[in-house]
């Protein structure tokens, strides 16, 4: 809350502000005696709906487009977390938005969810969470035609060339995984580490994750809290126990963390192959698999094996193969020698199913806008 999601939420207003009076459109050159010019108008009323993972962000990177476009917002937060949503909800009228240009619906999926897709007097749907609810809200969709975005899962490679930074390489392999307990959908859960320098590499990031404190989340000295709650972290052990049924080498953790609390041990698998389910699937907790490769031919082919495609990294010293693994990797971002860089003018989103449109930037405020087409004749 204090490094990350708090901050991100005051830059991303602050940010999207300063887009309130410069929504322009163009005059273009048309055939005949015609002037011709296209408007930015608001899309209207724009349905929100969000994960837990983020509580306060993700009410940022919804409300703060759409307010700086004109439209009004109806959200439905995650039923696990809806008090943060509801807290800036109230702040929002003492700020002097008026009332019923921001509303909270919380509930869950079935029944607040599916009421606000299928309304027909909903504009747009703004969804962040998972591909299989994506679908079902496009088929909800279908019958208003309404406008969609979606910010969705991912399972993100990251990596690792023998010619990087070694020490920064895995400071930022440790940091992209276990960040939030690993509950990022930018999460760089498929570490790729080239062969020679393999070893050295597992080495140090377990030693890196094991020294990882689990404890009380409002400790500062505790760097892992626990899960949201007992069915993710119980998702979260099954998938340790397929990682070990498909014969992948458990180098640390592996476990629940005590009896008290949803705590899961920083886990690190080593020698994963591209077809073991810790591998295709998005886990969303604190699993890394480790998968060495030989040379920029295999790991681009092997990265891009995937549905998903909402972010990866690169950690080399050699800036043509950086620029290479950027051109040729699928995924809306790509992290070269760092990781989990965010900045509210960066857009952000996926390809393939790891989503439809960009949030933030001024992608993010063009999906709550209608573009529209003024042809005058001056005959």
């Amino acid at each position: 809350s204090r490094a990350a999601d708090l901050p991100l939420v005051i830059d991303c207003l602050r940010y999207y502000a300063g887009w309130a009076d410069k929504i322009e459109g163009t005059t273009i050159p048309i055939r005949g005696n015609h002037f011709c010019y296209t408007r930015r108008e608001p899309l209207g009323v724009a349905g929100q709906i969000i994960p837990w993972n983020f509580p306060l962000l993700m009410v940022a990177w919804k409300w703060a487009p759409a307010l700086t476009a004109g439209c009004t917002i109806v959200m439905k937060p995650a039923e696990q977390t809806p008090l943060s949503c509801l807290r800036l909800a109230e702040l929002s009228l003492e700020a002097g938005i008026p009332p019923g240009v921001i509303n909270v619906i919380p509930g869950y999926g079935p029944t607040a969810g599916a009421a606000l897709v299928k309304h027909p007097d909903v504009d747009k749907i703004a969804f962040t969470g998972e591909d299989a609810t994506a679908k079902i809200i496009m088929a909800d969709a279908a019958a208003t035609l309404k406008r969609l975005t979606f910010e969705l899962g991912g399972k993100s490679p990251n990596v690792v060339f023998a010619d990087c930074d070694l020490d920064a390489a895995v400071a930022g392999a440790e940091f992209g995984l276990f960040f939030n307990q690993g509950q990022c959908c930018c999460a760089g859960s498929r570490l790729f580490v080239e062969e020679s320098v393999h070893e050295e590499f597992v080495a140090k990031i377990v030693e890196k994750a094991a020294a990882r404190k689990l404890g009380d989340p409002l400790n500062p000295e505790t760097t892992q809290g626990p899960q949201v709650d007992q069915a993710q972290m119980e998702k979260i052990l099954s998938y340790i126990q397929k990682g070990n049924a498909a014969g992948a080498k458990c180098v640390t953790g592996g476990s629940r963390f005590g009896s008290k609390g949803y705590f899961v041990e920083p886990t690190i698998f080593d020698h994963v192959t591209d077809e073991m389910p810790i591998a295709t699937d998005e886990i969303f907790g604190p699993v890394l698999s480790i998968l060495p490769f030989k040379n920029v031919e295999e790991v681009v082919a092997r990265a891009n094996n995937t549905h998903f495609g909402l972010a990866a990294a690169v950690w080399t010293s050699d800036v043509k193969k950086a620029h290479l693994m950027a051109d040729r990797i699928k995924a809306g971002t790509v992290w070269v020698n760092c990781y989990d860089v965010f900045d509210a003018a960066a857009p952000f989103g996926g390809f393939k199913r790891s989503g439809i449109g960009r949030e933030l930037g001024a992608a993010g405020l063009a999906s709550y806008t209608e573009l529209k087409t003024v042809t005058m004749n001056l005959d």
